[in-house]
């Protein structure tokens, strides 16, 4: 009696779920984006009752939109696997340098969520409770740094390395790794919000409209840019022989 050879599971497409983490990025941000505009901005940090009326009548808002941002970074990390498999499958002498995109990337992902769980809890403050002004101050301030500088940072680090990947590799057309290296200047330029303080009113103030404009959405733009590019088809990958430069170890 012969043994029966098991079946061998199909790989999923990277390609496609790459592109479908990119698509469920855009629509979660346009969600969020909407969500904000309704909340609106939030009072100045030492205008206590106001800021305190503030998280009272949007508690709820705020929460869904931290869950949202919650599962937006999910599909973050799936394209930044898709990613990475894909330089790597392309050129595997440039493992390093797509690790460093997948590291950062992670890193970032566990600085917003900490970030979002500082926001959360300046809601949560007011749930049932007596709203304490100054605990809501602490917690803002804090994730305020993290969604401007900080983030402003490890972007930096993921789009330009981003970038050297995808032209040098060519594992995706050479225009959008030049759009990543531009990518990476907007983050630096970021940086400089540390010092505007926390004012919602103030376009470039920390981790305030000006970021998000100049740093985190150029970023989210070019993920889904990517994400559309391999989701259709034209990544210029071929998937059957993967691409080895003269001189490279084929562990490297």
């Amino acid at each position: 009696m012969s043994a029966q050879t098991p079946q061998t599971v199909r790989s999923p497409d990277v390609r496609r779920w790459t592109g479908v983490a990119a698509i469920g990025v855009a629509a979660l941000l346009i969600t969020e984006f909407v969500l904000h505009q309704v909340v609106g901005p939030r009072p100045e940090l030492d205008q206590s009752k106001d800021l305190a009326d503030f998280f009272v009548k949007h508690h709820n808002l705020i929460l869904t939109i931290v869950l949202i941002d919650t599962v937006l970074m999910a599909n973050i990390i799936v394209f930044l696997g898709g990613f990475r498999q894909m330089i790597t499958h392309t050129r595997h002498d440039l493992q390093w340098i797509a690790d460093i995109t997948f590291g950062a990337g992670l890193v970032f992902v566990a600085i917003t969520m900490v970030g979002d769980a500082m926001e959360a809890g300046s809601a949560l403050d007011v749930v049932r409770l007596i709203p304490d002004p100054s605990s809501i101050r602490a917690l803002t301030e804090g994730h305020a740094v993290m969604f401007g500088a900080t983030g402003c940072v490890l972007l930096a680090v993921i789009s330009g390395s981003s970038a050297y990947t995808v032209i040098a590799s060519r594992a995706l057309p050479r225009w959008t790794g030049v759009v990543a290296w531009i990518v990476a200047g907007l983050q630096i330029f970021g940086l400089a919000t540390i010092f505007g303080g926390t004012s919602d009113h103030f376009w470039f103030s920390s981790g305030g409209v000006g970021v998000t404009l100049t740093a985190t959405f150029p970023w989210v733009a070019w993920v889904i840019t990517v994400g559309i590019v391999t989701i259709r088809g034209h990544s210029g990958l071929h998937w059957g022989r993967p691409r080895v430069v003269e001189g490279a170890g084929a562990n490297a």
